[in-house]
């Protein structure tokens, strides 16, 4: 019976690395570029950040190095990282803006700009493979975990005509696009839970609440952009420019709708990034990006910090669990970073 215990327990977690590293390389592999603002010097970043005298001499010999980012809920992962590269901020910017990290990530197989006013046909790049099984799985979906979807949205799916050949495609579209005006309309307060059933939700809004007000950087260098991220649509600061995006990338091999917003501020001494997932369709809950570019000796420091949301983490066995999502997010943050490297080279 013991035998049989550890069995079960090594298998569970064998499963739940695969499914940390998933999220981690989806919630990294978010598309950026990049406009710019006042950025704080970068020694004093790296001092408020705490990183040490032995860490900041592998950064300077081109080591990626980590940093601590608080975690304040039992769903976070959080995770910091930073690399020197030899080469201006605006060589690296320019590459990130005509490419984005996104061109790395093979998993993803369709996405595309949000126009101001979208209809459904603006999500047409998202869809289901006619007869599939994960589209007739989405149109019998229920309240749980296999899909992230309101109890409104678990209700219009089976008002949907599925005689239809894309009627999951349909049907989902219509969901991305109301998700979207409620975003744009009231921002992470019309942000709708997730139903798990059985009375419990996950609260993909509070999360980034949550993640918002734990950006302290943010808070203390760029005030103003950071009261208008935490009260989104409050007006941005002059010189911000918003994006939103869709895409479609395979997880676990399936299909996964991601809405995303990103907000890039620009001066001619640094950039600052924010990108926000304010629905994924499945596996995590939302996540939130912050990068800085700055420069540094004779080239330039990246910084970023992760936050990304799960029940997965939650529950019994939450504090191992915490462990190995941090193992697996420097291991997938470092990867992101070595891709980059090479890009630049």
């Amino acid at each position: 019976m013991l035998n049989q215990d550890i069995t079960a327990k090594n298998t569970g977690l064998k499963k739940y690395k695969t499914g940390v590293k998933i999220m981690l390389v989806l919630a990294l592999s978010s598309p950026f570029s990049v406009f710019s603002a006042n950025v704080p010097d970068s020694q004093a970043l790296i001092q408020q950040l705490g990183v040490s005298q032995q860490d900041l001499a592998n950064l300077d010999q081109g080591e990626i190095i980590y940093f601590d980012v608080a975690e304040t809920n039992e769903k976070e992962l959080a995770a910091g990282a930073a690399l020197y590269l030899p080469a201006a901020p605006a060589k690296i910017i320019g590459l990130i803006k005509s490419k984005g990290l996104a061109s790395i990530d093979t998993a993803v197989t369709a996405e595309g700009v949000i126009p101001s006013q979208a209809t459904p046909d603006a999500f047409k790049g998202f869809s289901f493979k006619p007869g599939s099984d994960e589209a007739a799985n989405f149109l019998a979906a229920t309240p749980g975990s296999q899909f992230n979807l309101s109890t409104e949205e678990f209700q219009a799916l089976q008002a949907a005509n599925s005689s239809q050949p894309d009627a999951a495609s349909v049907a989902y579209r219509n969901i991305l696009l109301q998700r979207w005006q409620a975003y744009r309309k009231n921002g992470l307060k019309g942000i709708a839970s997730y139903d798990r059933g059985n009375g419990s939700e996950a609260n993909p809004g509070g999360e980034l609440r949550t993640a918002t007000l734990d950006s302290k950087v943010l808070a203390r260098y760029f005030p103003e952009l950071y009261t208008a991220w935490l009260n989104y649509p409050a007006a941005l600061p002059t010189g911000a420019e918003e994006t939103f995006f869709w895409r479609n990338r395979q997880v676990e091999s399936r299909p996964t709708a991601l809405l995303l917003h990103r907000v890039q501020l620009s001066t001619g001494t640094g950039e600052i990034i924010l990108s926000r997932q304010f629905y994924a369709g499945h596996s995590y809950n939302s996540n939130q990006l912050i990068i800085a570019c700055l420069p540094y000796r004779d080239g330039s420091l990246i910084l970023y910090a992760n936050r990304t949301f799960t029940d997965q983490v939650a529950g019994f066995g939450s504090s191992m669990k915490h462990s190995i999502g941090g193992d697996q997010a420097r291991s997938e943050m470092a990867k992101q970073l070595k891709n980059l490297r090479k890009a630049i080279k």
